[in-house]
């Protein structure tokens, strides 16, 4: 059988979309296999949201070059589409295929005669003329307990910071019916949580005729059904409103986690980088959730270092983060890059300035994080215990509805199934422990 293997960089839409061209090779009768061992055809879907992706899209592009001589190799990905002139360039790649074609790319390479006979292939239409949500045919499974599923791709909100837009286009949705089609198959399949992924998920519906939104798709599953657990990634604040709340408050289903892109603390900085909200709206949105459903976790994305970020201006942001029941951060530098707005602002930021800052937002992440976990000993979670052990203590992990991953000392037959457990202490990296409940508690290991 012909062999070949997928790189991957960053973001759950570019994993959903790797297993989505993975699986359709596979009923080419390709065979996957590890992306240090030699294939006939190797695919690296890079990203390029920082200038550290972009480095490290190239570097993966190179590396697998040198990992797989003879084989033809195939870039894709947001680098690709708006670099590919430059990927062309580097010896050794063949083919450049960007976002509108990227769903192609199991049928491009269909045998491996195609992948030795085939003439390169360099094709990035401009994706701001796109407006189809590209669909791949066969539901996607993965190797997750918790598989992703891709319900809408590309982004209209040209905040000045961000490639986004120039590399996926304007916001697209997949029709409901076919969303509910691909949960019905996930479950048919034996999963318990869905993971619904986009790059602007709370516009989910919009583009659609007739228009729907997100609150309407979720209240769909719900009544129909369709799968025990439903989560969601990172929703804009001003699309996080009262109706999703109030989705996750009355139904179970929906898991008690919410991501919420803040970018800065600062009013000021907000506006420049053309976010549609003020540090107060979101102050009250997450006093909203916490009053709610006090035992969600909130997860926050920072991002340090926009050109004008004065130390005072940081230090709101630090003061508001330090004062809101928030679960964890994701802290991000900011990245200029040629095509955006904000790569031509004045008044830039140090580098060592912007990764001192990086520092003490990580550490504030850390100690959130740590006294979220450690509010949960004691206490009874709703756990769904992954199909593999930890690799350093033997143990199951499993992750909770509001997003606790937690250590259990228990058999295989208990994996990929959602168990009730009592979280007893923190362990390894200060993560929780629990025993199965009602079961007699297992004592963990001291020396973990």
């Amino acid at each position: 059988m012909p062999k070949f293997t997928i790189k991957t960089l960053e973001c759950k839409v570019n994993q959903y979309e790797s297993e989505a061209i993975g699986r359709e090779l596979e009923a080419f009768d390709w065979l996957p296999v590890q992306t240090d061992e030699p294939s006939d055809l190797c695919i690296i879907n890079t990203c390029t949201v920082t200038q550290k992706a972009a480095m490290q899209s190239r570097q993966a592009v190179r590396q697998a070059i040198r990992a797989n001589p003879g084989a033809r190799i195939v870039v894709t990905g947001c680098y690709a589409q708006t670099a590919a002139d430059k990927l062309n360039k580097i010896d050794g790649v063949h083919d450049v295929i960007g976002h509108a074609d990227k769903h192609k790319i199991a049928n491009i390479f269909r045998s491996l005669k195609e992948v030795q006979e085939s003439a390169p292939i360099s094709i990035c239409a401009d994706m701001r003329d796109e407006h189809q949500f590209n669909q791949f045919s066969e539901t996607v499974c993965g190797t997750r307990t918790r598989p992703f599923l891709k319900i809408q791709d590309g982004c209209s909100a040209w905040c000045t910071y961000c490639i986004v837009p120039f590399a996926r286009g304007p916001s697209r949705s997949m029709p409901p019916a076919d969303v509910l089609d691909h949960v019905k198959q996930l479950n048919g399949n034996g999963y318990h949580e869905v993971v619904l992924c986009g790059v602007h998920l709370g516009n989910y519906g919009l583009d659609l005729v007739p228009k729907t939104s997100l609150y309407e798709l979720l209240r769909q599953i719900d009544r129909l059904d369709l799968i025990e657990r439903v989560r969601f990634s990172s929703i804009e604040p001003l699309e996080l409103n009262k109706d999703i709340i109030g989705c996750v408050t009355d139904s179970h289903r929906f898991c008690r986690h919410f991501h919420i892109p803040l970018q800065s603390g600062d009013d000021r900085i907000l506006k420049q980088m053309h976010r549609p909200y003020t540090s107060q709206y979101f102050c009250d949105l997450v006093a909203n959730i916490n009053q709610r459903l006090p035992d969600a976790a909130i997860g926050v994305d920072i991002l340090v270092g926009f050109p004008g970020e004065t130390d005072e201006a940081f230090e709101t942001t630090y003061r508001l983060i330090q004062k809101l029941p928030v679960a964890y951060l994701h802290v991000f530098p900011f990245s200029s890059h040629p095509s955006t707005a904000a790569s031509k602002f004045p008044d830039k930021i140090r580098s060592d300035v912007i990764k001192a800052r990086c520092e003490r937002l990580r550490n504030l992440g850390a100690e959130k994080r740590f006294r979220f976990y450690n509010g949960f000993i004691g206490q009874k979670l709703e756990v769904l215990i992954e199909e593999t052990r930890d690799s350093e203590t033997g143990l199951l992990k499993g992750i909770s509805s509001n997003y606790i991953p937690v250590f259990i000392d228990a058999s295989d037959d208990r994996m990929n199934n959602i168990v009730q457990v009592k979280v007893e202490k923190l362990i390894k990296n200060k993560q929780p422990y629990a025993s199965i409940y009602p079961s007699k508690s297992v004592k963990a290991s001291e020396s973990i």
